[in-house]
């Protein structure tokens, strides 16, 4: 993935950025955290601990949340809802939502995280029917 062209924004457009350094993981976490975070299966992240994130436009609608008494968090746009990088407090660490980069990702999931956690509905998912668009 080329540095310098790696761009993302939220849903509304509101929001963008670019990133700069590279990704060393990614990882799609199945905790119940990440679960409520995104209201699917598990969170798709991407990590690094030398990235840095240029904003390049919406800064005043970025929100974050952290769950008290954790190192859980999650920024997003306020108008959207879309998730958003974040540099994780005290952890030293960027972490980007995969969904909300328009640049291509060269680097494959490096690992499913707490698969113990995983919704008791994300089993043998690849033996279900699939549908290029919505269904009709």
């Amino acid at each position: 993935m080329n540095d310098d062209l790696t761009t993302g924004q939220c849903l509304c457009e509101a929001v963008k950025f670019r990133k700069s350094g590279t990704f060393e993981a990614f990882f799609l976490c199945h905790c119940s955290r990440c679960r409520k975070d995104t209201g699917t299966a598990h969170a798709a992240n991407l990590f690094s601990s030398k990235a840095t994130i240029t904003w390049l436009s919406g800064t005043d609608r970025i929100r974050t949340f952290t769950l008290p008494g954790s190192r859980h968090a999650k920024s997003f746009c306020s108008t959207c809802g879309s998730a958003l990088p974040i540099a994780l407090p005290g952890a030293d660490v960027l972490v980007v939502p995969a969904g909300c980069l328009d640049s291509p990702i060269d680097l494959r999931p490096t690992a499913h995280i707490c698969v113990a956690d995983r919704a008791t509905w994300d089993n043998d998912l690849d033996a279900i029917a699939k549908m290029d668009g919505l269904p009709g």
